[in-house]
């Protein structure tokens, strides 16, 4: 596509943002009872349209085997009938949740008699560019919904005919309440031309998600002009200590790993105490290796366990999304803490100890969004942590970090209530 071409598409998406932001002034007026009403339109219409929504995401499976898109990819990207009775699940946990406007986070009333309220309110409206990930579409419409936000869509050519039913079951449950259905909107249509006008549109959109590859989000960052909340990719660790339970090492690490490696929260690295190594690590990699997992290793532990591969400085660094995982044995808790330090991103780390101490410090010291003790990493999760979604892992320090439901898509204002003060 031409220069003109590209700016053609800017005017008429920014065009429609316009309309996008008149609908959101709409929404976050509305009441909290309009806004779940709206909710439960949307899973009853998922439910209702569960057929063609298999329909439409049997067409971008086909597309994505074709174009080789790899097995992480095409794990996000398949909607059956379990994960979409799971979205309308998750769309009503989210409207019987406490609504997140008009909290007050702060207050006090000044020697002058003038009292103060920080309370929260929506941003108005929030982007989203995301790949290959259908439910990310009812998640964040769901909780931008809730938290009285319009919501503005790039979810991807590879989800193109599954996001298509989907976004028309959103707006079909705004209008059935009422409501303006422009309040979503994708920009999918324009294709990647769409996404560089969605990152342009500073005074339109307020705020802007991506979600998805380390690649999608550094482009994000590197092209928005508008102010950009970073979801990271995550490089996940989980180490095991010398006084580590063997039951609880070999569960977690099978959990965090093999239940659904595709996800940013399973573990891609997983270091071990040479105290404890001998005594843990032959379980742990079995465990594994039963169940597909390939072995990228150093060569302390090849040599306790010869059936690895030899791992490389790339190993460490890469979050691999497949049945894929890296093993090394550090001397000690600072060693792994200094391979932490070195190739986390940031996201979500675990120790497996029985030790106070070393749990305490490894909760002190580890900087991520995330840091655990004895649990598997797969817990970090919206849905897990009671947000009924979430719209990603913010592994960013201001505003929102971690999991991101209704509080970190609202900002605040300060409400001032005098009789008659005057600065003196």
């Amino acid at each position: 596509m031409s220069e003109r071409d590209a700016q053609q598409v800017e005017t008429v998406v920014f065009e429609r943002l316009r309309g996008t932001r008149e609908a959101a002034r709409g929404l976050a007026i509305a009441n909290g009872n309009l806004r779940n009403a709206v909710l439960e339109s949307i899973a009853a219409g998922i439910e209702e349209h569960t057929e063609a929504i298999i329909a439409a995401n049997a067409l971008d499976l086909e597309a994505g085997e074709r174009a080789n898109i790899g097995a992480g990819l095409l794990d996000r990207l398949r909607l059956d009938a379990p994960r979409i009775a799971a979205l309308a699940r998750a769309v009503r946990e989210i409207a019987a949740l406490p609504d997140p406007l008009g909290q007050t986070v702060r207050g006090s009333t000044l020697p002058n008699g003038i009292k103060l309220d920080q309370v929260r309110v929506a941003f108005g409206v929030i982007g989203a560019i995301y790949e290959a990930r259908p439910n990310v579409t009812i998640d964040i419409a769901a909780l931008a919904i809730k938290s009285g936000n319009a919501i503005a869509l790039r979810g991807g050519t590879a989800a193109e005919n599954s996001n298509l039913v989907l976004v028309r079951v959103l707006r079909d449950g705004l209008a059935a309440n009422g409501l303006n259905p422009d309040a979503i909107v994708s920009v999918d249509d324009f294709g990647r031309d769409g996404a560089n006008a969605l990152m342009a549109a500073r005074g339109l959109v307020d705020v802007l998600i991506p979600r998805g590859s380390a690649s999608l989000i550094q482009a994000v960052l590197n092209t928005a002009k508008v102010p950009v909340i970073e979801t990271g990719a995550g490089v996940v660790h989980i180490y095991l200590d010398e006084s580590a339970r063997l039951d609880w090492a070999v569960d977690i690490v099978h959990n965090a790993k093999v239940q659904r490696p595709s996800v940013c929260n399973a573990v891609d690295t997983v270091l071990v105490h040479r105290g404890a190594a001998e005594r843990v690590l032959p379980a742990v990699l079995d465990a594994v290796s039963r169940s597909g997992v390939r072995l990228l290793a150093d060569e302390r532990t090849r040599e306790l366990y010869p059936n690895v591969e030899i791992a490389t400085a790339e190993t460490w660094a890469t979050e691999h999304m497949t049945l894929t995982l890296g093993v090394k044995i550090v001397d000690d808790l600072d060693g792994a803490l200094a391979h932490i330090r070195e190739y986390s991103t940031g996201h979500t780390e675990s120790i497996i100890t029985e030790d106070v101490r070393s749990a305490e410090r490894f909760l002190a010291e580890v900087d991520s969004a995330v840091v655990m003790v004895n649990a598997s990493t797969r817990f970090t999760d919206g849905g897990e942590f009671g947000f009924g979604a979430e719209v990603g892992i913010s592994t960013q320090k201001l505003h929102a970090r971690g999991p991101m439901g209704l509080s970190e898509l609202t900002s605040t204002k300060w409400i001032v209530r005098g009789a008659g003060q005057a600065r003196i």
